[in-house]
């Protein structure tokens, strides 16, 4: 009797994930990111939602969701305790799940690896150093002196949030000038970048994909791109390893994950519909022109969680070369 009914178990686990990619989805998905309007996640969010809720399914609907708080460790640590039924979605950077876990007292609540459902890559950008308009000196290399010479905490730089990747970037920057810089966080990319227009920072590493708008605009003045080669929608702009800090190079990216447990079925469904949609070329424009590269190698969700795996260890150094931590 009791074989039966582990037989009968087993058969209603096999059934259960096809019958749920059959119903899916039911409702409007939510894509939630873990920072306020305007920022990079945010950015890139929109421009794919409508494309990714068509590829998962015709007449699909997405709705993108701000859980800004603690550079996306608030809502990491929601999304890991919502039904794994596909509904719920998070489009999650480097902060939340590279640099928080090491650089946070106590780490995260959450594992970056083994409590989420890894779906698949969105892309990757760089980061971009930029100043007030005012700010002494034009070059990348007039900059960077001036900010190697100043006097401790002369200067003050504007981020998106403590623990966030432009907050990891400059930290880094002041390791390598030797100098040290007043940090002032702010909820966003966008405020970061309000901020740094306005005088209340002076400088600042944005997201490229933050940035953008504000550098076209000439709201900000964009100096270097940390990346290793240059950014193809800003070819005129230099990175900071040729033209003024050797050896820099620091870049984020963007993956969908969901909570843990998603049906197979269903992850299968919705990594397809990702894959389908970086792949379209109107969505790779866009992508390109808001400073992001949208991904181009395979893209599995066994491929994501090896790329988060792999970004977990190597922030784990960064953070312990810099120093920073992050208080609760």
């Amino acid at each position: 009797m009791f074989r039966r009914l582990a037989l009968a178990a087993l058969s209603c686990a096999a059934l259960a994930s096809p019958l749920a990619a059959q119903t899916y989805p039911e409702r409007a998905i939510t894509l939630v990111t873990g920072f306020a309007p305007g920022g990079s996640t945010d950015i890139a969010s929109r421009m794919i939602s409508e494309r990714f809720a068509a590829n998962i399914a015709p007449g699909g609907r997405m709705v993108v969701e701000n859980r800004a708080g603690a550079s996306g460790v608030v809502a990491s640590d929601w999304l890991r305790r919502q039904a794994p039924d596909g509904h719920t979605l998070m489009l999650i950077e480097v902060s939340s799940h590279g640099i928080a876990p090491a650089a946070l007292e106590g780490g995260t609540a959450y594992d970056p690896v083994n409590d989420f459902t890894h779906i698949g890559m969105v892309g990757t950008a760089p980061l971009i150093l930029v100043v007030n308009p005012s700010f002494p000196g034009r070059t990348p290399t007039e900059v960077v002196t001036r900010l190697r010479n100043s006097r401790p905490e002369e200067f003050a730089y504007a981020t998106s949030g403590v623990g966030s990747i432009p907050h990891l970037a400059v930290e880094v920057m002041a390791l390598q000038l030797g100098t040290r810089f007043t940090h002032v966080p702010y909820r966003s990319g966008g405020l970061m970048l309000t901020a740094i227009h306005q005088g209340e920072g002076q400088f600042g590493i944005a997201v490229l994909a933050s940035a953008a708008g504000q550098v076209r605009d000439g709201l900000v003045r964009g100096l270097a791109v940390t990346s290793r080669e240059r950014f193809p929608s800003f070819p005129d702009i230099p990175t900071l390893n040729e033209s003024a800090i050797p050896g820099f190079e620091m870049t984020t990216w963007n993956m969908i994950i969901g909570p843990p447990g998603m049906p197979p079925a269903v992850l299968a469904q919705v990594n397809r519909a990702l894959a389908a949609t970086v792949s379209e070329a109107p969505i790779r424009e866009r992508l390109l022109s808001a400073g992001v590269s949208a991904w181009t190698g395979p893209n599995t969700p066994e491929g994501a969680r090896d790329f988060m795996t792999a970004e977990v260890t190597k922030y784990r150094d960064v953070v312990a070369r810099t120093g920073v931590r992050l208080q609760r």
